[in-house]
């Protein structure tokens, strides 16, 4: 469900902050810079009912992603927690209203999309 990795477009200048929630509907997410002021932080908020799992539970209120730094315009990379498990993630705005996250430990990748709420 957390799994992460945003991608966004390269000529695209957009704000990733505020409430995201995934294409799914399942999951909602609010989206801050932290650290220096430059790192994106995603935590994760809200879960629909059919999606309250013990595994996705354990992360309501908590940060999913953090630390992602810039690597690039509207690209961040950093840490997702998914599961238990900390993976290498990236968030990319791919416009205005709609952002990717990917999520990779080893050769298991995982992807999800979100659009702004």
């Amino acid at each position: 469900l957390v799994a992460a990795g945003l991608i966004f477009s390269p000529a695209l200048a957009a704000d990733p902050t505020g409430t995201w929630q995934s294409v799914t509907g399942e999951s909602q997410y609010r989206v801050s810079y932290c650290g220096d002021g430059t790192q994106l932080c995603a935590k994760l908020t809200w879960l629909r009912d059919d999606a309250r799992s013990a595994e996705n539970l354990a992360y309501l209120n908590r940060y999913v992603v953090t630390g992602a730094v810039p690597a690039g315009e509207n690209k961040w990379k950093g840490d997702v927690a998914y599961e238990g498990d900390v993976y290498a993630g990236s968030v990319t705005m791919v416009s205005e209203n709609a952002m990717k996250l990917r999520g990779c430990k080893g050769l298991f990748c995982q992807s999800m999309n979100f659009t702004r709420l």
